[in-house]
């Protein structure tokens, strides 16, 4: 299915805009024009001449110049009425954010809508969803203002997901803390477009390096399964299902008319088909962040370098909780190390250059595990609040990371000044963490996706 349209439509029609600011349609546009959407934008409204200045239509049938895709926001008894004048003007794809059908159980409406689509073999985003956004194009239907919710800087990361509500929050927090999206799609009731059309999609796009999923069921169980397997060895995908409790499972009933299924029948096949499951959307995000960001790694021997001896620790337990193994440096490099190093700095691992730590101990510590082929992976855990780490840490590590010799994570924990330089890091591409069972938890993914999954 080509859902292109979606997301690169050069001309796009609004259907239900009102000249008050807080309806829907009137939002939708709004964000549209703030956004700097570079293509022609049509409104639709039979009950006002202009809105913003710009000319209001009766219906899209009345637009002369051709329209690649529509975006209903009117009532659900309406929405028939404009998915049936798009046919007759000849668009094909729709997002349709009108709720108000299967999901409370007005399945009737439903059945009228679906003989429309069949019948003008119209692509349908919804109904009952937020909308749809591309950061590198700028074509954004999500119908929450953008001075409430904040939209990302173009990026790598694609995040499909059935609940409008956590689109909006998950995608407005990961913006805040400085992640970067391609794609997002809210795709509510999946009438017929699903989320196995969009994964099949996302694993084709190539502004697309990290799949995330949200989802509540899935409506064609063997299709997505097929779909699924073919894009798990393309790119990582990371998915988190709702609806894993009984009480759950109802819910998601209520919500956007999905049949929830058996939680261990969900992870038995995603772990089939290759896709990492994530316990929370906490867990999924940090699993994209080091997917995104760190380079493949060969193994999985973790070398932890750290100024704070109980971060070794509790990272040292973490690591083999998750059933990583510690790296064990070869002996040459060490003893190499214990020659420049004050004798009560620890050459082990964890590696603990103790409190007096300096930015150069560190680089010291980095350049050897970086270089030792005993060494997979390098969590570097760095307690900023300590008087002898200067700022030009950031530098180093990043200098490190750019020569993509092995995956370099980092843990910083702290406050405003921490959070400073930890956000540099992130802007310089390096994974960065507040805490290490965190980092240790996405680093597993990494490991599973890359070495157990021998992608």
């Amino acid at each position: 299915m080509d859902l292109t349209k979606f997301f690169k439509a050069k001309s796009i029609a609004i259907i239900g805009v009102s000249k008050n600011p807080n309806k829907i349609g009137h939002v939708v546009f709004r964000n549209l024009l703030d956004g700097h959407y570079p293509g022609k934008i049509y409104i639709v409204n039979p009950n006002a001449d202009r809105v913003l200045n710009y000319r209001s239509y009766k219906s899209v049938l009345d637009i002369k110049e051709p329209v690649e895709l529509a975006v209903c926001c009117v009532p659900a008894e309406l929405s028939l009425q404009a998915l049936e004048h798009c046919g007759k003007k000849g668009i094909k794809d729709v997002v349709m954010i009108t709720a108000g059908f299967r999901e409370i159980g007005n399945f009737k409406l439903e059945e009228k809508l679906v003989k429309i689509l069949d019948k003008y073999k119209i692509k349908i985003i919804g109904p009952n969803c937020l909308g749809t956004l591309d950061a590198h194009t700028k074509l954004d239907t999500l119908f929450l203002p953008r001075y409430r919710m904040k939209r990302p800087k173009p990026g790598s990361i694609s995040f499909a997901c059935q609940s409008g509500a956590i689109a909006s929050t998950i995608l407005d927090l990961a913006t805040t803390e400085g992640y970067g999206f391609a794609k997002v799609i809210s795709y509510g009731n999946a009438l017929n477009v699903d989320e196995s059309d969009i994964l099949e999609y996302l694993g084709n796009d190539e502004e697309t390096k990290v799949i995330c999923l949200y989802l509540e069921g899935i409506k064609h169980g063997k299709k997505f399964i097929e779909v699924a397997k073919k894009v798990t060895k393309k790119k990582p995908v990371i998915a988190i299902k709702g609806g894993i409790t009984e009480a759950g499972s109802k819910a998601t009933l209520s919500h956007t008319g999905s049949l929830a299924g058996n939680a261990a029948i969900y992870s038995g096949m995603f772990k089939q088909v290759g896709i990492i499951h994530a316990a929370s959307l906490e867990e999924m995000f940090n699993a994209a962040r080091i997917l995104e960001k760190a380079v493949q790694p060969k193994g999985n021997r973790v070398q932890i370098i750290t100024n704070g001896g109980g971060y070794g620790i509790i990272t040292t337990d973490a690591i083999v909780n998750n059933n990583l193994v510690l790296a064990n440096m070869d002996e040459k490099n060490k003893k190499a190390l214990r020659k420049v190093f004050p004798p009560i700095v620890v050459v082990s691992n964890p590696m603990d250059l103790v409190g007096d730590a300096t930015t150069e101990r560190y680089r010291l510590a980095i350049d050897a595990a970086l270089n030792d082929n005993n060494v997979d992976i390098l969590i570097v855990l760095v307690l900023m609040q300590t008087p002898l780490i200067t700022p030009d840490i950031i530098d180093i590590i990043s200098e490190f990371d750019e020569l993509r010799k092995k995956p370099i994570i980092c843990v910083a924990t702290g406050g405003e000044f921490t959070m400073t330089l930890r956000k540099s890091l992130e802007e310089n591409g390096v994974p960065c963490f507040t805490f290490p069972e965190s980092a240790v938890r996405a680093v597993k993914q990494l490991v599973e996706y890359y070495v157990d999954g021998k992608k």
